[in-house]
């Protein structure tokens, strides 16, 4: 096992180096003069020659990137144009949001997903299996936008129920540790803040595990059909074990593998979601944070945010094909 990981993680080396070429190029490929772009065309030339300095647009490009990969190792990410604040330290807080908020969301699909696959193979061909698949396919063609609007109408404008924007009620304080709602709140021992920031939560994440939560339930229901065929899983029926014991012990272990899969792969799907979610219901995190920087042309933010998104994608599926050899140690040993 200690060897499958090293050779995953010496794999990730020329990964990185292509992640942040490419991240680094996104300025660089921008037509015309790209500080001119940032600035905009009315912008003096001063500010134009002084910007060109700090980025280093007036040196070669190898030690432009050279420089740049230097300054991203001691985790300088470079200065905001717009507000001249360090993109890292905003970073810090914008990430724990949308972290929360997507893992929130996972939660919720994976639960969701995967317990509506799991009846469905269960009950083939019944009344709660085709409505089962007849909601995948809906939740598989509605955009998240769509969706975001109409629960925002339905539960927040009309009804009243849950909040529509905001991490936590304008008038609460909360005393930042981590910068992740949840667990400040709890630091701070009040639970009617844990429950506010909680409440707050439910309506943006339940949106984004939309992303997910129908690509779960389809997929689960077929691997659970295709597992439940196997001759390992008729004899533990036939030597009399309870129906539970069957699907969880034997069924559903095996059935894992393609899902736990396809929930890595559908990470980069939670990230672009949360661009959107996040900015329609005002979520203080990365996908509002790299919007508003795109509107603004303050691509210093935008390189930081697609290189830690970046990151993360690729960290994740590296746990993925370790969790992955955990549940199938076969392929630990099949050199993949």
């Amino acid at each position: 096992m200690t060897q499958y990981i090293a050779r995953r993680l010496i794999a990730l080396i020329p990964v990185m180096l292509g992640v942040s070429l490419v991240v680094f190029m996104l300025i660089r490929l921008i037509p015309g003069d790209p500080v001119i772009v940032m600035l905009g065309e009315r912008a003096r030339p001063e500010d134009i020659e002084r910007v060109r300095e700090e980025m280093g647009f007036n040196r070669p490009i190898y030690v432009q990137y050279a420089e740049w990969m230097g300054r991203i190792i001691r985790g300088d990410l470079g200065t905001s144009i717009i507000n001249r604040t360090e993109v890292m330290d905003e970073l810090k807080y914008r990430l724990s949001a949308t972290i929360e908020m997507i893992v929130a969301g996972m939660i919720i699909g994976v639960i969701i997903g995967v317990s509506i696959g799991i009846i469905s193979a269960l009950r083939r061909n019944s009344w709660i299996d085709l409505t089962a698949t007849f909601g995948a396919l809906i939740g598989v063609s509605m955009p998240i936008y769509w969706l975001a609007l109409i629960l925002i109408y339905a539960l927040a404008v009309n009804r009243q129920i849950l909040p529509p924007s905001a991490r936590i009620d304008a008038n609460l304080n909360v005393t930042r540790h981590t910068g992740f709602m949840l667990i400040d709140t709890l630091l701070m021992g009040d639970l009617r803040l844990f429950g506010n920031a909680v409440w707050h939560l439910i309506l943006p994440s339940f949106v984004l595990s939309t992303v997910i939560m129908p690509i779960l339930a389809r997929l689960t229901r077929a691997s659970m059909l295709e597992v439940m065929r196997q001759d390992y899983v008729r004899t533990a029926e036939a030597k009399g074990l309870r129906s539970r014991t069957v699907v969880i012990r034997h069924a559903l272990k095996n059935a894992l593998l393609p899902i736990v899969t396809v929930v890595g792969l559908q990470l980069g799907g939670l990230l672009g979601g949360a661009l959107l979610t996040e900015t329609i219901f005002s979520w203080p995190g990365m996908g509002l944070w790299t919007y508003r920087a795109i509107l603004s042309r303050d691509y210093p933010i935008v390189q930081g945010a697609v290189l830690v998104s970046a990151t993360i994608y690729v960290v994740v599926n590296l746990l993925v094909d370790i969790s992955y050899a955990y549940l199938d140690p076969r392929i630990r040993f099949s050199g993949g």
